[in-house]
């Protein structure tokens, strides 16, 4: 028998519109950011490297499914590498303050994003 909280999470992936799956990564790639940095503190390296690899997947998804025919397509790209290099840092050396820069600027991405869907929605009333 499935989880049914499993089944909710797959049926909110398929009927969400791109605008809300962006958002559902971001989202997810900060939860694994947070979680990332308790492994460390506990020093569970094996569960870091699982959380932080994760949060690297999102990213890179992000990052491989950017429209390039737009300007601001090519500043997300150099962010998501920022990122991914932080990500890639913190799992490294097992600290938190690369996870802390890569945190910081993927919740202003989610934050803006969050606001662009708003904007959108009032202007298609």
């Amino acid at each position: 028998m499935q989880n049914p909280y499993n089944n909710y999470k797959e049926n909110s992936v398929k009927t969400a519109s791109p605008e809300e799956l962006t958002l559902m990564l971001y989202n997810g790639a900060i939860k694994f950011i947070g979680q990332s940095k308790i492994h460390i503190e506990n020093k569970n390296i094996e569960k870091t490297n699982e959380t932080i690899v994760r949060a690297q997947s999102i990213i890179q998804e992000l990052n491989v499914t950017l429209n390039m025919d737009y300007e601001i397509s090519k500043n997300l790209r150099m962010l998501y590498v920022f990122i991914l290099d932080k990500l890639v840092d913190g799992n490294i050396k097992k600290e938190i303050a690369p996870l802390d820069e890569a945190l910081e600027i993927v919740t202003s991405l989610r934050d803006t994003w969050k606001e662009a869907m708003k904007v959108s929605k009032l202007g298609n009333r």
